[in-house]
């Protein structure tokens, strides 16, 4: 084997060619570490350099027969560049499939948080509501669910305008006041607040 060193790429690979075991011993000590570095620059991952490089030496082996080299260095370089091509690609396509599940995952949190948090205030709101005394919930209910005008509650329910007025302040101050703290709550939870 020491008598290789001093062949030429060529003449390697013309013996490799013949299934020369030694030819292909002082071609991979040869180019192993150059391959290696050039590898390792570009991805810095030590395993990944050195699957790369061993799987270049193996196809090699593997398909002497078949190869037509005319540059042994030009080949094992550009089979490096190409491994270092596709694991780039697809590493950035892996890394954009967990990125897009986290994104999703953190969505379907914060959507299912917030829905929570809704439902809650609405509880909480009808809970007031029901609190309230029962014309005075009547009022609200006409004015704020069935969007009806004072004018419209008042000729409905027989009672004056200035009382619909009245009812319904009443209603909405007594709400303001207890639901206050909950809609802290809620809108801090979901950062809006």
């Amino acid at each position: 084997m020491n008598k290789l060193k001093n062949y030429s790429d060529q003449d390697l690979i013309d013996l490799l060619k013949q299934q020369d075991i030694a030819a292909f011993e002082e071609i991979y000590n040869r180019y192993w570490y150059k391959l290696y570095a050039t590898a390792y620059k570009r991805i810095q991952s030590r395993e990944a350099a050195e699957e790369f490089v061993q799987d270049i030496f193996t196809s090699l082996w593997i398909n002497r027969d078949l190869v037509h080299i005319k540059s042994l260095s030009a080949y094992l370089f550009t089979a490096v560049k190409y491994k270092v091509i596709n694991h780039l690609h697809h590493e950035g396509i892996r890394k954009q499939y967990v990125d897009l599940q986290l994104r999703t995952q953190s969505e379907i949190d914060n959507s299912t948080e917030e829905l929570v948090l809704v439902n809650d205030l609405h509880v909480s709101v009808e809970k007031e509501i029901s609190k309230l005394p029962p014309k005075c919930q009547q009022v609200f209910k006409l004015s704020r669910q069935e969007n009806l005008t004072m004018k419209q509650i008042a000729s409905q329910l027989g009672i004056s305008e200035k009382t619909v007025e009245h009812q319904l302040g009443k209603a909405l101050r007594v709400l303001k006041m207890n639901i206050k703290q909950l809609v802290v709550l809620v809108l801090s939870s979901m950062g809006l607040f």
